[in-house]
């Protein structure tokens, strides 16, 4: 009897050990799982990946048409201003025109000679050429086309018959003189050669004069012939050179 009741107690005390070690271990698991966090990856946080967006987004660019602005039919000396939208975008001559590249959609070309200002509503387009000539415009609206009041010539119209451009030449004496003046007439034209099937540019010029009274006006007729050849373009013929005596 008292060899069994020690053992008893030590057999006793042992089971109490080891389930306290039981419950220790089953607590520091709870821990560890329980503290356990994860953060949220977000592609939208870095400002790298926006400022690429951005950059990516606005170098797409516009796209442009040409544009052609004339005052061909004018025969003095003249330097005008040419506004789109109201914007001052370069000048013009009769014997130069402006060229221009413009962003495609609608606009408002426009000059101005002394207070007579004329307009135009273009639509552009990228790959199309647009063509706007003031001079019908012009002249039509200013009872003499020079603001000095000296005599001038213009030209009122002109058509074409084959291989000849017909051009009707008006000359304007507002003086109190008599004036003998002359004009050159330039009209730049291609064509297909019938020899060698090419497309050939090139330019037909021709002289009239008239002796013009004070106060009075005369129209002249000119022809001015092509080279032979078929498929014919050309522009609005022009007075190259002016006159006066």
């Amino acid at each position: 009897m008292k060899l069994i009741v020690p053992f008893v107690l030590f057999m006793a005390v042992g089971f109490v050990l080891a389930g306290g070690c039981i419950a220790m271990t089953n607590k520091t698991r709870v821990n560890i799982t329980t503290s356990a966090t994860f953060a949220p990856f977000s592609n939208t946080s870095d400002p790298r990946l926006s400022t690429t967006i951005n950059a990516t987004a606005n170098s797409t660019p516009k796209l442009e048409g040409s544009l052609r602005v004339s005052i061909g039919g004018i025969s003095y000396p003249a330097n005008l201003s040419v506004f789109l939208d109201n914007k001052t975008v370069g000048t013009v001559k009769p014997t130069s025109p402006l060229y221009l590249m413009v962003s495609e959609g609608n606009h408002t070309v426009m000059i101005c000679m002394n207070s007579v200002c004329e307009q135009e509503e273009v639509t552009t387009r990228f790959g199309r050429y647009v063509t706007v000539d003031f001079s019908e415009l012009l002249l039509r609206d200013m009872k003499f086309p020079d603001p000095a009041a000296r005599p001038t010539a213009r030209i009122l119209g002109y058509y074409k018959n084959g291989d000849v451009v017909s051009v009707d030449v008006e000359f304007i004496n507002p003086s109190t003189e008599d004036h003998l003046i002359s004009v050159v007439v330039r009209c730049g034209y291609s064509y297909i050669d019938d020899r060698t099937g090419i497309r050939n540019g090139d330019s037909a010029r021709g002289m009239v004069m008239q002796n013009v009274k004070a106060g009075q006006r005369k129209t002249e007729s000119l022809n001015l012939h092509f080279a032979s050849g078929q498929s014919y373009s050309y522009d609005s013929p022009l007075v190259e050179e002016l006159k006066i005596k």
